[in-house]
């Protein structure tokens, strides 16, 4: 039997906690995913504990004992509590049987005993304990040979997999959710459960499904993981859209890409270069339109005109029904889908500095992660053509920064303000005022003017004139 009490001693909660324990007279054991994790040496800072008794009353009493004040939050519907103690969270439970109901996923729980508990877990790697009590203080406790699929990289459940998943069928995105963390495999018996119970998917929140989704495209290769989602079945119930990418048309011996491969590919791509989550939303969503704006021409083979355009209005639609946040995170992955072809037009040679001008004020601050999602979006099966488009993008990289060090445009503002405009020739709020901002705002990207009100201000004055608009005040330069 394999015993952890010198690792467990090495940490001041472990002790104070077996304290606690024995001052209650309870039972009590870590459990779960600190387990794994310590097996796997991994960094895990949030501690599950289970007693065969209150969990609640044990938290109370470790909290009581502990130096300092340490406020303690109780969840007496759940029978649960929480407390966070220097680095660490730390969470107390009684041990318990559960039975389901087929249209909840939410439990009627019993007390029960360790056994009870660990039969309940949703995978045999997440259902290992480690005793706390002193007779067997470190003793590990693996009643489903987790140990062994933790070295056989496996992912597999305690009991019957049709049971597990049928009875909480978030425990199906859990068990891809591991697979592509720990780039681990999913037993075959587990996987067909995944494909025998997708549709009871359905009785889960939108929330919860969002928030694994959200882990798996966090994952270090997501691909792995929207594959597994894919083949299961699972991804046509969250995001159909995506499998309407899959497939190649061929006519008259012309095809296009997999755009379902061709996405996951960029998806990794971006994966290897940056941990942004909504980059790598981004990165998903970014050809999301083109199975509607798919077109042959004899001529031209296969083409998705507009399909930047449509995916842009597709995405506020998507990101409400999958209840992802209608705020900044959607309108950053908004303006990636829309501006995502633009830096590779710039590649031709005849590309004037206007171009690129707009093309900075346009992605502003989201200009960096463009340029990481369009050199992402770069793909294909022949090496020596990716390196190619990867040298031209080089040079269009180069000639942004150029024209960035020169005119410094990020976060554009015009240095003569529609307030200005109104101050100077006694304007309320109008169409008219818009329209001399617009003008103001072309001249300084067609490189005509500067930013500055040293040339703003006289460009102001003739457009005015132009227009038969009389001065009402003339403004000084602020910068004089």
């Amino acid at each position: 039997m394999m015993n952890f009490a010198a690792t467990l001693r090495e940490n001041p909660v472990f002790p104070h906690v077996a304290e606690a324990a024995r001052r209650l007279g309870v039972e009590t054991y870590v459990v779960g995913g600190w387990v794994r994790d310590l097996l796997l040496k991994r960094p895990c800072k949030d501690i599950d504990f289970v007693c065969v008794g209150s969990g609640i009353a044990l938290a109370q009493t470790l909290a009581d004992q502990l130096p300092g004040h340490v406020p303690l939050n109780v969840f007496k519907n759940f029978g649960t509590a929480m407390l966070r103690w220097d680095e660490w969270e730390l969470e107390f439970v009684g041990a318990r049987k559960e039975s389901y109901r087929s249209e909840s996923r939410k439990p009627i729980v019993e007390d029960g005993t360790l056994e009870d508990d660990q039969q309940r877990r949703d995978f045999t790697i997440n259902a290992l304990a480690i005793s706390l009590n002193e007779a067997t203080f470190g003793d590990l406790i693996d009643p489903f040979d987790g140990v062994g699929d933790l070295k056989r990289k496996m992912i597999r459940t305690p009991l019957d997999p049709d049971i597990t998943f049928s009875d909480d069928p978030l425990r199906m995105m859990r068990a891809i959710r591991f697979a592509s963390q720990l780039n681990f495999d999913i037993h075959p018996d587990t996987f067909d459960a995944l494909r025998t119970n997708a549709a009871r998917l359905d009785i889960v929140s939108q929330e919860r499904i969002i928030g694994e989704l959200n882990k798996i495209i966090l994952s270090p290769t997501p691909s792995y993981g929207f594959k597994l989602l894919y083949h299961a079945g699972l991804l046509e119930r969250i995001f159909p859209e995506l499998i309407e990418l899959a497939g190649v048309e061929t006519v008259d011996g012309k095809g296009h890409k997999d755009n379902f491969y061709h996405t996951l590919q960029v998806l990794d791509n971006v994966a290897e270069v940056s941990d942004d989550l909504w980059l790598r939303w981004a990165a998903l969503m970014h050809d999301i339109a083109k199975p509607a704006t798919k077109r042959f021409d004899k001529r031209a083979g296969w083409t998705f005109h507009g399909h930047e355009d449509l995916g842009t209005r597709m995405v506020p639609k998507l990101f409400r029904r999958m209840k992802l946040p209608m705020n900044e995170h959607m309108k950053f992955v908004q303006k990636l889908v829309r501006l995502h072809l633009r830096p590779i037009a710039l590649v031709k040679d005849e590309v004037t500095d206007s171009a690129i001008r707009r093309l900075i004020v346009d992605a502003d601050e989201a200009l960096d992660a463009l340029m990481q999602l369009c050199r992402a979006d770069i793909t294909s099966k022949n090496p020596q053509r990716v390196r190619r488009h990867l040298q031209n993008f080089n040079k269009v990289e180069k000639r942004i920064l150029e024209v960035e060090e020169t005119d410094r445009l990020r976060n554009f503002q015009p240095a003569v303000t529609g307030e200005h405009i109104m101050q100077t020739f006694g304007l309320p709020p109008s169409r008219q005022v818009g329209e001399l901002k617009s003008e103001l705002r072309e001249a300084i990207l067609e490189g005509h003017i500067k930013n500055t009100f040293a040339d703003g201000y006289p460009f102001l004055l003739k457009l005015g004139e132009q227009r038969g608009l009389p001065v009402q005040k003339q403004l000084p330069d602020p910068q004089a």
